[in-house]
């Protein structure tokens, strides 16, 4: 790790000195912080934390190095990556790299050596926030002019795919809308035989149609869903012509969005994979994986077609809906995991029983 300083700078104001490890220079993103014990890799590969800096509050991060197996996309998404400790010589049999060399491999500023645990309460009480992460020397009036320049708001443009690609299977065929999608999602798809095509996000319903898909699944992604142009209309279309859909996280809003329901924004969003979320239908409390900034607020849900499934237990909001009249459900949190528990994975296991079901009808029909 080298001797060079780095310094975070807060939009309240607030500046943390501590030691640069990873890429150099200087960037600027919304920070945030995630309450997982492990699965470090697969948050800095997530396309959902495209443009933020994340702060992990366990303390020591990087003891099993980086490995060729936990990655959710092909590279790093986070802006940067806030530590109080991490280890220089990690030690685990599937480790490739250390997570000092990863970062440096893509260039993405890590800083080490500051409170977390500081930070982490500073976000809970005044909410995210925009940060700058730089190693060059700045002033605190340069750094907040800076600061006062609005974000970018095309996240999901920029991590989602150019060119469709299909992975082959003897099961239901499925598009994949990719908003940001994990490779956890694919994975769970692919362990059930499915024929997936992954698609852009703007990818319209004609587009999606041609492919004469069983199911069509919603993926997750960075951002405010209000920003992603055309998906509200495209999914309307998809519930129109009742083609199974299921929503995940980003996917889940764009879902209600597109049957007249309204999102915002919470103060500093869920992330981590301890979020414990109750079933309405059984009262059963399942543990679940979570990232996102944005919900689905309960008042927007009564004049639609939505019925509420799942609720978080933390804080009441909305984690789950399913549509009243087509075969169309979403949830807010991961089933997919990676990282976290896999407690939800049986949800994949409903779509495909819609899918099923939904073909069993034509056929009869």
């Amino acid at each position: 790790m080298s001797n060079k300083t780095a310094t975070l700078y807060l939009e309240d104001g607030t500046i943390y000195s501590g030691q640069a490890f990873g890429g150099s220079g200087e960037s600027i993103g919304e920070i945030v912080f995630n309450t997982g014990m492990t699965g470090y890799q697969e948050i800095l590969t997530d396309p959902s934390y495209y443009g933020q800096f994340v702060v992990m509050t366990y303390p020591l991060i990087g003891n099993y190095g980086i490995n060729h197996e936990d990655f959710e996309s092909v590279k790093p998404r986070v802006f940067g990556f806030v530590v109080r400790e991490f280890a220089e010589y990690p030690s685990h049999w599937r480790s490739k790299k250390t997570l000092d060399d990863f970062l440096k491999e893509h260039d993405i500023i890590g800083i080490v050596g500051i409170d977390t645990r500081m930070i982490t309460k500073k976000i809970r009480e005044k909410g995210t926030m925009k940060a700058l992460l730089t190693t060059n020397e700045l002033s605190k009036e340069e750094a907040m002019k800076r600061l006062s320049a609005p974000l970018k708001r095309d996240q999901v443009k920029q991590v989602s795919i150019q060119q469709p690609f299909t992975t082959p299977g003897r099961g239901e065929r499925v598009v994949l809308v990719d908003y940001g999608y994990k490779q956890g999602i694919l994975r769970e798809l692919l362990d059930r035989n499915c024929e997936v095509t992954v698609v852009p996000y703007d990818t319209d319903f004609s587009e999606i149609t041609a492919l004469a898909p069983d199911g069509v699944m919603l993926s997750n992604g960075p951002g405010n869903p209000k920003d992603v142009e055309g998906a509200v209309e495209t999914i309307q279309e998809i519930i129109k012509n009742e083609i199974p859909l299921f929503g995940i996280c980003l996917g889940h809003q764009l879902f209600a969005l597109a049957n007249g329901a309204d999102t915002e924004k919470l103060k500093f969003g869920h992330r981590g994979g301890n979020h414990p979320v109750k079933e309405l239908l059984t009262n059963k409390v399942y543990m679940t994986s979570q990232n996102h900034n944005y919900t689905v607020t309960h008042q927007s849900l009564e004049h639609t077609p939505l019925k509420l499934t799942y609720v978080a237990v933390n804080d009441g909001t909305v984690e789950g809906l399913s549509h009243k009249h087509a075969p169309a459900f979403s949830v807010q949190y991961h089933p997919e995991a990676s990282p976290g528990p896999y407690d939800n994975s049986y949800l994949f296991d409903q779509f495909i029983l819609m899918m099923d079901k939904k073909k069993g009808e034509k056929r009869h029909a």
